[in-house]
């Protein structure tokens, strides 16, 4: 009687599969429930390919990993809950890009030399984009990718370079795989504190916006109950004779206390003819020119806008810091104006004057936020590649 030939290795026990889920209200989350699942399915591939005895636990892991990111797409609910935690949006995309790097790092340390292989060209451009020039990290990263013969733009390659064989590359990633999969992480990780800058600055932008559009709203209001406790009203003379002009009305001639009398014309204190020509609306209409020029300054900074796939509305947060500063710049301009700080310029003859000086100031808000708009544009740049980020110029 033969032998019974050996059973053979059970297969892997796989993990149930999840369905992608959704659809969720916004863009980020679908992209995390996509990758999920992607990831997912690697996992189980590589399992059912090439499963080891001592793959359950990294491939406990990554379920656990996903499970987190899904979560985080779908917006659970917290616990413990928190009755005051409103806005959730940063903390949910921080977990969601966290635990997605980790199951990929924990799904590369699962897969065969043949699929990490297979990744490298991806990883390498994705270590780049996060690594400086001069991190030990990228530079052991692309000296593993130079041994493997892969093309790297930054390295130039001598012509009689032999590539070596398909066999030796496979020898060099079962060698350098912990490696490979540890600079990933660090790259990842990098990434995740690039989008924590990011978000840091956009919530700066957010809060001033809010800030300046508060006091911009308790000028407006202040003007309105205390027409003369910042009147922008000024008070041209001409031939002896004076009219207080206002934002919205102005005053008829009068000859101001003190200056020879003329027939047929009253002589009146300037500050009596003040008070009764300033009305209530005098700042709201010259914060609303004002917020008008910002708007129109606003919009012609978007030819210089390039567009960013990040999640966070940076270009949109400092576009509307310009409005706020547009209402308060017009205002505080025609107060300097009125306090004589301008020389020449202290004596606007007519409400039409007033309101164009307004819409000037409104305008030259660029000069404070053009800085903001560059800060804003070096800070994306910096999620958008390391190499592109200020540090580097000097060893590029």
């Amino acid at each position: 009687m033969e032998p019974s030939a050996a059973a053979p290795d059970p297969p892997p026990v796989l993990s149930d599969a999840h369905a992608v889920g959704g659809p969720v209200p916004v863009a980020w989350r679908e992209g995390t429930l996509t990758r999920a699942k992607e990831l997912e399915a690697l996992s189980d591939w590589v399992r059912a390919r090439c499963g080891r005895k001592d793959d359950a636990i990294l491939a406990t892991a990554i379920q656990h990993h996903l499970e987190a990111a899904r979560q985080a797409a779908q917006a659970r609910k917290l616990d413990p809950t928190k009755p005051l935690r409103i806005f959730r949006n940063g903390p949910l995309i921080e977990r969601a890009r966290s635990n997605l790097d980790a199951a990929e790092a924990h799904l590369l340390s699962l897969a065969d030399p043949e699929y990490v292989l297979g990744q490298m060209p991806s990883l390498l451009r994705h270590v780049q984009s996060h690594l400086r020039r001069g991190d030990p990290r990228r530079q052991e990263f692309e000296a593993i990718v130079g041994r493997l013969g892969i093309k790297n733009p930054g390295n130039r390659q001598l012509p009689e370079t032999p590539l070596p064989s398909h066999q030796d590359n496979l020898a060099t990633i079962a060698r350098e795989q912990r490696t490979i999969v540890s600079i990933v992480r660090g790259a990842s990780s990098a990434g995740l504190r690039e989008h924590i800058r990011l978000r840091s600055f956009r919530n700066v932008v957010v809060v001033t916006t809010t800030l300046m559009a508060v006091l911009a709203i308790g000028v407006a209001v202040t003007g309105f109950f205390r027409p003369t406790l910042f009147p922008l009203c000024f008070a041209p003379e001409e031939a002896g004779r004076a009219t207080v002009v206002c934002p919205t009305a102005q005053s008829a001639p009068f000859v101001p206390s003190g200056a020879e009398p003329q027939d047929g014309v009253d002589e009146r204190d300037i500050d009596d003819v003040v008070r009764e020509t300033a009305t209530p609306q005098d700042l709201i209409v010259v914060e609303l020119v004002g917020l008008t020029a910002a708007a129109i300054a606003s919009a012609a900074a978007i030819r210089r806008i390039r567009g960013s796939s990040e999640r966070y509305g940076l270009p949109v947060a400092l576009a509307a810091l310009k409005l706020p500063t547009g209402a308060l710049t017009a205002f505080l301009g025609l107060l300097l104006m009125r306090g004589q700080f301008v020389p020449g310029l202290t004596a606007l003859d007519t409400s039409a004057q007033i309101l164009a000086w307004a819409l000037v100031f409104g305008y030259a808000q660029e000069l404070f936020t053009r800085l903001v708009d560059q800060q804003g544009q070096t800070v994306l740049d910096s999620v958008r590649g390391a190499d592109k980020a200020p540090s580097d110029a000097a060893t590029s």
